[in-house]
């Protein structure tokens, strides 16, 4: 590495477009609605098989249960408070 001046600014532009790339991706990736689709695809992808489209049906029941339990324990505290 030479210290002549034009070596030591094509360095400094060349840090300085690395640096632009990485908060250009950083501004994306914090992005509200690059984390909601973001978010939203994590989701699917839990429901949905990727490769045929198909629901999933052990996931959906597996939801279902959850929420019928949870119904269930509210609405027994709700009888036994009263």
């Amino acid at each position: 590495m030479s210290n002549q001046p034009s070596d030591i600014e094509r360095e400094i532009e060349e840090a300085r477009e690395r640096l632009a790339g990485t908060i250009d991706q950083l501004l994306y990736r914090s992005h509200p609605k690059t984390i909601v689709s973001r978010e939203v695809a994590q989701v699917k992808a839990f429901y949905v098989d990727a490769e045929t489209g198909e629901p999933r049906t052990d996931n959906i029941l597996k939801t279902v249960g959850g929420v019928v339990g949870a119904i269930a324990v509210f609405v027994l505290l709700r009888k036994i408070t009263k």
